[in-house]
């Protein structure tokens, strides 16, 4: 497997699996097939539902726990300074594992330097590999980069064909912030995404299937992407994307597909905002 190299030196695979809405013995039949099909990074987080899940299928899946990177993220309810120590040994004991390979602040919400700076006591301790953040736009990326000690490893942020997060990718390759994207497929919400004449042609040319376009697409330009399915047989197909390369051509083609279209939410949106204040 393919790896990013974090800021720290950590070694992370490029390719994870998402399980977000998956849960109960769908989520440890799905993990545990994921894993058999040779997924290594297993991406969850506190507000999915699934750790005890997930626990279970790395305690079935016969490979050793350091051959696994397993990420997990807090839950915005839970940073203030205490809490946010708290839920992460909870959450290793919901995984049954010592130790997290990654754990990220889920939201900019809420009391978030308490929570980075319970973060980074437990990175100082050896309970985390690497800390990190999702959902962080540029100015807020920055804010927690100048006014903290460690500097986040992984930025997890939704990437996709219409939403490539240029004006992020640039303070992150400033910073040297790994950039991951979840939902790279959309969520289903835009699938016209994948019938544009550029996708379907290269599927064409390359005998893949659009969705294998758009994880060569990400994964070439040194992003780590978190595909989620049920289906097993896809599960191989994403992981597929190694024995084709796209020309700097058809990578700028690609590029061109970005509108700046959030699919599933941004955090300095004022009306997501207030609806995440419900959650």
């Amino acid at each position: 497997m393919q790896t990013v190299e974090l800021n720290n030196g950590v070694q992370m695979p490029i390719i994870g699996y998402g399980t977000y809405q998956i849960v109960g013995q769908q989520c440890l039949m799905c993990v545990k097939e994921a894993i058999s099909a040779g997924y290594r990074l297993i991406d969850t987080a506190q507000a999915y539902g699934n750790e005890i899940d997930i626990g279970e299928a790395i305690r079935q899946c016969g490979v050793p726990r350091e051959e696994l990177f397993i990420t997990t993220k807090v839950w915005f309810r839970s940073h203030e300074t205490g809490e946010c120590r708290a839920s992460v040994f909870k959450s290793m004991e919901r995984l049954g594992v010592d130790y997290l390979d990654l754990v990220l602040i889920n939201w900019p919400f809420g009391n978030t330097y308490a929570a980075w700076r319970d973060l980074e006591a437990l990175y100082a301790e050896k309970k985390i590999r690497a800390i990190g953040v999702s959902n962080y736009m540029p100015s807020q990326l920055i804010d927690l980069i100048h006014f903290n000690k460690v500097v986040p490893a992984v930025n997890q942020v939704e990437t996709n064909f219409v939403c490539q997060q240029q004006p992020l990718k640039k303070v992150m390759a400033k910073y040297k912030v790994a950039h991951q994207a979840f939902s790279p497929f959309g969520q289903g919400r835009f699938n016209a995404m994948f019938a544009e004449p550029v996708v379907l042609a290269l599927a064409e040319k390359y005998d893949v299937s659009t969705h294998q376009i758009a994880l060569r697409f990400f994964v070439q330009s040194g992003i780590s992407v978190l595909p989620k399915t049920f289906d097993p047989m896809r599960m191989r197909e994403n992981l597929d994307i190694f024995s084709f390369t796209l020309e700097d051509g058809e990578m700028a083609q690609l590029s061109a597909l970005d509108k700046g279209k959030f699919l599933i939410g941004s955090s300095q949106d004022g009306d997501f905002t207030e609806l995440a204040m419900t959650w």
